[in-house]
């Protein structure tokens, strides 16, 4: 056997290898990603609204005031104000779920997983409600005296029986800390590195050596280095984009009222809208509810968990008008950004356009194809540039996140927190080498089973906080 006889059999092996092993994290995504996942998020989302009567759609005007109005902190004992915590938990969740996952979600689900998406959206506004107003209400500290919360100290704080708060807070700690490094940081290196290669031929390895060092850099000094930077970088970038994708829209607003109509009739019944600016669509009805659903989570978080442990860094004693202002969030993270992604991609036309060797464009690609044919190679560079920055934003936050779930996991004891940084920083490199699918997929699995102990902790103490939010709502004449 000569060497090249040998060097073909080592790579028939390992990409054999390679394959079995994306094979498994595809089964166990769509294993995780059941109707069973799905009816569990819709319907705590729906309970709690109707428990709420309605009040995060009544208050969400008065939520938006009062997320916009002020940076004051309102006598709390938090690290930073509550401004600066929900830009931090935008941070978190606008990211690439509002570019890339929308157009991923578009081609596997049809554009009616964007419907989907709002729905999922606008249920989550009572689950993000409460979450948040919980992770505040029941923070505890590490051994430095610092306020630390989240759902995990939720778990272990307000849950009657013990043994099962401590496994479950256990449980979503250790999903945390999975989802960080999957979905809070490989999935948005990957996006960045992929971006930056098909606008300015920039090498991946080159990227994530970069992105590696700067995320290095900032989280190393901690939530009020974190806050700073996205309490700058979040409205800018914010802004920016939604000029940029209001310019496709005003392009192609012939294709509006079409692209409108098609998203709302595709939800529903997806081969209705196959030929004209969606393409050909192949896909089945839950296929559209399944992605809308796992891509809205994804962009928004609602029912995950995450954002409350950022909630509750907030410089604020009002529990419950902090689990307002994050709220706002999922409003502006899906309804109004999501939604104009995916309006500037089905008005463009280029949902079911395919590549040189015929495959579909999805992704990074897609959202580029949209913005070049319409702005020309400035829109290209113009949304490589967005992802970037989105991504980046989105790593930066998620290491709070994440760091905050391993100092619970090692009992409060914050001497391994820069060891968890370095290796939050390395991961950034691994990501942006790895296929997208793959990332993409572990992500949606950790996504899936943070939201669990979340879900069956919510709904235990749902009783209590609906009534105490009631109660608030009244006291403060907003309903």
């Amino acid at each position: 056997m000569n060497n090249e006889e040998k060097q073909f059999i080592e790579e028939s092996l390992s990409n054999g290898a390679s394959q079995h092993a994306e094979g498994i994290i595809e089964w166990l995504d769509n294993l995780v990603w059941g109707p069973w996942l799905i009816l569990l998020l819709l319907g705590t989302g729906i309970y709690l609204m109707v428990r709420l009567r309605f009040l995060p759609l009544k208050n969400l005007k008065w939520a938006l005031k009062c997320a916009f109005g002020g940076d004051k902190g309102s006598g709390g004992e938090g690290k930073i104000s509550s401004f600066s915590a929900l830009t931090t938990e935008l941070a978190t969740t606008l990211g690439i779920g509002n570019i890339v996952g929308v157009a991923t979600a578009m081609v596997l689900g049809g554009p009616g997983a964007l419907f989907w998406m709002v729905v999922t959206s606008i249920i989550g506004l009572a689950t993000k409600l409460v979450e948040s107003m919980l992770s505040v209400k029941y923070r505890g500290r590490n051994e430095k005296g610092e306020m630390a919360g989240g759902p995990m100290y939720v778990c272990i704080n307000a849950l009657p029986d013990k043994r099962l708060g401590k496994l479950l807070g256990i449980c979503f700690a250790l999903f945390a800390v999975t989802a960080s490094l999957g979905m809070g940081n490989m999935t948005q290196s990957n996006s960045i590195a992929d971006a930056l290669y098909v606008s300015f031929g920039i090498g991946k390895a080159k990227t994530g050596l970069f992105v590696t060092v700067l995320t290095i850099l900032v989280v190393l000094g901690g939530i009020r280095a974190i806050g700073k930077v996205t309490k700058v970088l979040v409205p800018f970038m914010g802004v920016v984009y939604l000029l940029g994708t209001l310019g496709v829209i005003l392009a192609h607003w012939r294709n509006l009222p079409e692209a409108a109509m098609g998203i709302l009739v595709s939800a529903f019944c997806p081969g209705a809208v196959s030929g004209g600016i969606f393409g050909t669509v192949a896909v089945s009805a839950f296929e559209s509810l399944r992605w809308g659903v796992s891509r809205g989570i994804f962009s928004n978080e609602a029912g995950l968990g995450a954002s409350g442990i950022t909630a509750a860094s907030a410089d604020t004693s009002d529990y419950i008008k902090q689990g307002y202002i994050s709220m706002t969030g999922v409003f502006l993270d899906t309804v109004v950004f999501c939604t104009m992604t995916g309006l500037a991609l089905a008005a463009s036309g280029v949902i079911g356009s395919v590549d040189a060797n015929g495959e579909l464009l999805t992704g990074t690609a897609l959202t580029l194809a949209a913005f070049e044919g319409t702005l020309g190679s400035l829109g290209g560079s113009f949304i490589s540039v967005c992802i970037a920055l989105f991504a980046f934003a989105t790593v930066i936050g998620w290491a709070y996140q994440g760091e905050r779930a391993f100092e619970f996991l090692m009992g409060g004891q914050t001497k391994y927190n820069l060891a968890y940084r370095f290796v939050y920083g390395l991961s950034a490199f691994a990501g942006c080498l790895c296929s997208l699918e793959a990332v993409w997929n572990f992500s949606d699995i950790c996504n899936g089973l943070m939201a669990v102990p979340n879900l069956i902790c919510v709904l235990a103490l749902s009783r209590k906080a609906c009534r105490e939010i009631h109660k608030y709502g009244q006291n403060k004449r907003i309903v």
